[in-house]
């Protein structure tokens, strides 16, 4: 199958936890629990339910001193590493710091006077925490929206300097950033903007993007830009919808760009009238059965055999409309054949088998 490399940009590796970020590390995907940080038992659910969907990291809000305590148990159960997103008040960094966070998302501009962001920046050196800056357009400092009159990428660069040069004078260097807006060419320009000036690894996403379908349609076009300009290291699609959707939708950005293959990439017809089986219902239900595969594998449905043999063949697995019975290839060779009535539990059988004698391989 055909394959583009895309050449990313250079960026200083850091460690979130036992994930790599930055260098040549694969770029990774976040998510962000949107439960009550205190109920703990919501939480540690939600961020498993992450985990099990493949994110690599999960974000999780931290408000006040009583949130920070709930993260201490949070952190322990949890199978992936934890982000704390915290604003304002330093005294809560320096608690998660305590407690084992493996990545502080803050701003060191809005922590306040000078020593007390030292103080959080010493915690995380002696803890071997990395920072994250993350500016967004809906919350500049007032004296840059004065100067700019709206958010633009200069002023977005301008703020993330302004906190990256507070951890310059510290000696701090193990920080990543992000520069979020909603608006794609906004967020675009941003990113093109700073990945010139700095040499930390960046965070994508298009923040406040919408619900499933729109929110993910906008940030595969924001993102999937960035990516294939080789800029960025880590990610995530922020939706209105189930954290599990943004782990999804990451994946799927990243396999089409060729940066990440795990998981099934589904290649499936649009259909039409040429169909000789329901292609939309097959691929629907694989899904949904399959959602716990997260190792990587082609699969073809195709419904007719004007495109289905060529597709099937050049797939791991493949599926191709034929008449009495549908042609089933595996590696690019015909297997045999499959009755429609038994489609979906054949297919899911062979594909599981698949992934499973791949396994015992390289066990071997």
């Amino acid at each position: 199958m055909f394959s583009h490399q895309i050449p990313r940009r250079k960026s200083r590796q850091i460690r979130i936890g036992d994930v790599l970020v930055g260098g040549d590390a694969p770029i990774s995907v976040q998510t962000m629990t949107n439960t009550e940080t205190c109920d703990v038992a919501a939480t540690v659910a939600q961020v498993r339910q992450a985990a099990n969907a493949g994110a690599d990291i999960v974000r999780v809000s931290v408000p006040s001193l009583e949130a920070a305590d709930a993260f201490g148990e949070i952190k322990k159960q949890s199978p992936v590493p934890l982000v704390a997103d915290i604003h304002f008040d330093y005294r809560i960094a320096l608690r998660v710091a305590e407690l084992g966070v493996d990545c502080l998302r803050i701003n060191p501009g809005n922590i306040g006077r000078a020593e007390r962001v030292g103080e959080v920046v010493r915690a995380a050196r002696d803890h071997g925490i990395p920072i994250r800056i993350g500016v967004n357009a809906g919350s500049l400092e007032k004296d840059l929206q004065k100067k700019y009159r709206e958010p633009t990428p200069a002023a977005l660069v301008e703020s993330a300097l302004r906190h990256i040069d507070i951890l310059n004078r510290l000696d701090f260097q193990d920080f990543k950033v992000s520069l979020k807006a909603s608006e794609i060419f906004l967020t675009l320009e941003a990113y093109r903007l700073l990945a010139r000036q700095i040499e930390q690894p960046l965070h994508l996403g298009i923040t406040e993007a919408g619900g499933l379908r729109a929110g993910g349609i906008k940030s595969a076009i924001g993102l999937g830009m960035l990516l294939s300009q080789g800029i960025g290291d880590t990610l995530r699609v922020s939706l209105a919808a189930d954290p599990v959707e943004e782990v999804k939708v990451g994946f799927d950005i990243l396999k089409s760009l060729h940066l990440r293959n795990k998981g099934i990439n589904f290649i499936a017809c649009p259909t039409c009238s040429r169909q000789e089986f329901d292609v939309i219902k097959t691929v629907n239900v694989l899904e949904n059965r399959l959602e716990d595969v997260l190792a990587p594998l082609d699969v073809a449905v195709i419904g007719c055999v004007v495109n289905g043999p060529g597709e099937a063949r050049a797939a791991h697995i493949g599926v191709a409309g034929g008449s009495p019975n549908l042609l089933l290839y595996r590696d690019g060779k015909p297997v045999g054949k499959l009755k429609e009535a038994t489609l979906v539990d054949d297919l899911e059988q062979e594909i599981r088998a698949h992934i499973a004698a791949r396994q015992a391989a390289t066990e071997n």
